[in-house]
């Protein structure tokens, strides 16, 4: 659910951006951005806090949250009220995405973890899919609706939690995560971003841009201090001196900078280039991903006889293939499909052969005791690479409503930028050598992680 309403809002975006006196594409990305930031800041101590209090708890209470602040989106004033009610709304995704996970895991015997990630995944991506159909088709209406139509959804979905998913949470943690560590971290991510996005309006040598790159380098600086000072941090350490989880941190947040800079781009392509109105625009880019729950199929298989690491390279060697025609084949006039179609589909395909094993391989090494917050820190890495990826795109695109061929050349920049970054998402994917253990020696490793 937190995962369809980021496709649904990207599909939305132009129309929120007509609706709120035309707003510059440096404010309205904080609608994506203000969500994402929040979000990955509050990953963390959510998944220790259900671990804590309860993964069933969790769950409930971020489902609340996140219906309640989108209904509050749907009646936002004005374009600043809606960017908080967004991150409102992340408050809620972060409590229940942590949580479901953990009571998935918890749920499972070691050996069939991940798979049971695998599936979490490719369920996750498979919201790609839906969210643009249904985020063009509720525009028809309105875009107040791709908010309202969270509410059914979310009662339903709160109903049946409380009265069928049994609760589980770990015994061994009884001290409260370190939040005020959580707000350095999204003080610096949002300075980061504040500073990328607003950089060309200001001018990069400007106070404001300066000051901004200065508070993110500070909040890092305090925020790696609490880390290795607080008893109960937002990342345990000894976590990533695990290999596999530590490289594939750093792959998550490579291969979702590319991520979450390529479907914005394409959206904005379409309807700003293509002539594609929203519905349209979502039932386009649809088939893209739908190829992630099919060549996660494909890499399930490959990944009977390549090491997973080979196989998550593979995938973002194939999305940046697929950025990369996306580059060469842009034209002022635009063929959807010839030109952007092919590319897609291509970018589809890698998301499904990388993101399902990445996320699985990410925990695989960790003690079940640690499932609710290792899957935590890898989905803030993920939040972390889409928060730059937009940042990085906004300012790369600069202002659309520019010449076409102006427009044309600022928009391959983009890709190439998306294709550069998976490549060295390629790399880094051959740290990810994850061990098989049993059961056995899991338990014994469980109080040590």
């Amino acid at each position: 659910m937190a995962m369809l309403d980021v496709f649904v809002v990207n599909v939305a975006f132009t129309d929120i951006g007509r609706s709120f006196a035309h707003a510059p594409l440096s404010n309205l990305s904080w609608v994506l951005n203000g969500y994402t930031i929040i979000y990955a800041a509050l990953l963390i101590p959510a998944g220790r806090l259900a671990d804590l209090h309860g993964r069933k708890a969790g769950f409930l209470v971020g489902l609340a949250v996140f219906t309640l602040a989108s209904a509050a989106c749907a009646l936002a004033p004005g374009l600043w009220w809606l960017v908080g009610f967004r991150a409102l709304q992340a408050v809620g995704a972060a409590a229940l995405t942590p949580a479901s996970l953990g009571l998935l895991l918890t749920a499972l015997p070691m050996e069939r973890r991940a798979g049971g990630v695998k599936v979490w995944a490719t369920a996750t991506s498979f919201a790609g899919a839906v969210g643009p159909v249904v985020g063009g088709a509720l525009v028809q209406l309105s875009w107040q609706w791709v908010f309202l139509i969270n509410l059914p959804i979310g009662i339903v979905a709160f109903v049946a939690a409380l009265r069928l998913v049994p609760d589980s949470r770990d015994e061994s943690i009884t001290r409260t995560p370190d939040l005020l560590g959580a707000a350095v971290l999204a003080v610096a991510v949002g300075a980061l971003a504040l500073g990328v996005v607003k950089g060309a309006d200001w001018s990069w040598s400007s106070a404001a841009s300066l000051s901004a790159f200065a508070v993110a380098i500070l909040g890092a600086v305090v925020f790696v201090v609490r880390i290795f000072g607080h008893p109960a941090p937002v990342v345990n350490p000894r976590l990533l001196r695990v290999p596999t989880f530590a490289w594939a941190n750093v792959t998550a947040l490579l291969f979702c900078t590319a991520f979450g800079a390529v479907f914005p781009s394409v959206v904005l392509w379409l309807e700003n280039f293509a002539g594609f109105g929203t519905l349209t625009t979502g039932v386009a880019i649809a088939p893209g991903p739908l190829m992630v729950p099919v060549f996660a199929i494909v890499g399930q298989r490959l990944g009977r006889v390549l090491p997973v690491g080979v196989l998550v390279g593979l995938g973002n060697l194939v999305f940046a293939a697929g950025a990369a025609m996306l580059a060469f084949s842009a034209r002022t006039h635009v063929d959807f499909a010839w030109q952007v179609l092919p590319g897609w589909l291509v970018i589809g395909a890698g998301i499904g052969l990388a993101l399902p094993s990445l996320i699985a391989t990410a925990t695989a090494d960790l003690p079940a005791a640690q499932a609710a917050t290792g899957s935590a820190v890898v989905n803030t890495s993920r939040q972390l690479g889409y928060v730059v990826g937009v940042a990085i795109l906004v300012a790369v695109l600069g202002a659309i409503d520019v010449a076409p061929e102006q427009a044309r050349t600022a928009f391959q920049h983009g890709w190439w930028f998306i294709t550069l970054t998976a490549v060295l998402a390629a790399a880094t994917s051959l740290g990810i050598r994850p061990h098989a253990r049993s059961a056995a020696t899991n338990s014994k490793q469980e109080g040590r992680v």
